[in-house]
């Protein structure tokens, strides 16, 4: 598949958005900036950087819909695969840097955490996401693959409940530390929501309305 070419502005500002939290957490480690506990710091900044990542993704064809940046939609696969980087980093960090690869003893946390099986889960759908990205997965999976890339959905709610759980406090009786998975987890709702087909139909008629009364309101003015 051929893409448009686009903007080459809006090409650098779509990556500076993927390099600019790990760019932050690097600065942030070298200048002394980091918690007590360094390696966790590292590992929740890049964990919540995925989020970020991940919510952008999500927030392409939203934007599409209601304001009609059709080139947005052609950088969405570069944003999921930094989401994918960051997540990379993330488990790098905690199963590799911090765990020094323990097997026995990341089962034992897992099981005694079972946030990090939702983690873990998101994970797997971003891997299998990033790898079939590509247009020769497109091509060979035909309708297929649009099915396959929905588990998005289920990725990007598996992380605000990893994210809400790894947070002290609890979640089901709003207590605690868990204002920002709140608030993500709202944002991502409100996402979700504006992907629904029939949504996505209505904002699309009233917006093409709105265009429809702008240009004739202007051609009056003429």
């Amino acid at each position: 598949m051929k893409h448009k070419e686009t903007s080459p502005l809006l090409r650098i500002l779509v990556h500076l958005l993927g390099v600019t939290p790990l760019v932050i957490i690097l600065a942030t480690a070298l200048s002394g900036g980091l918690s007590v506990n360094p390696i966790q710091d590292i590992e929740q900044r890049l964990g919540r950087s995925a989020l970020y990542l991940l919510v952008a993704t999500l927030a392409v064809t939203p934007l599409t819909t209601l304001f009609g940046w059709h080139s947005l939609a052609l950088h969405r696969r570069k944003l999921g695969l930094y989401a994918f980087m960051y997540f990379s980093l993330h488990f790098i960090t905690f199963a590799v840097v911090d765990y020094g690869l323990n097997l026995q003893e990341i089962f034992r946390l897992t099981l005694e955490k079972p946030f990090i099986i939702l983690g873990s889960l998101a994970g797997f759908i971003l891997l299998l996401l990033a790898i079939t990205s590509f247009d020769f997965f497109m091509r060979k999976m035909g309708k297929r693959w649009k099915k396959l890339h929905r588990l998005v959905y289920i990725a990007s709610l598996a992380v605000i409940f990893h994210y809400a759980l790894s947070q002290k406090g609890d979640i089901f009786s709003l207590q605690g530390n868990i204002l920002k998975p709140l608030l993500w987890g709202i944002v991502v709702g409100l996402l979700l929501v504006l992907r629904l087909p029939w949504v996505r139909r209505k904002i699309s008629s009233l917006r093409q309305s709105f265009l429809v009364k702008r240009s004739a309101l202007k051609d009056s003015r003429l």
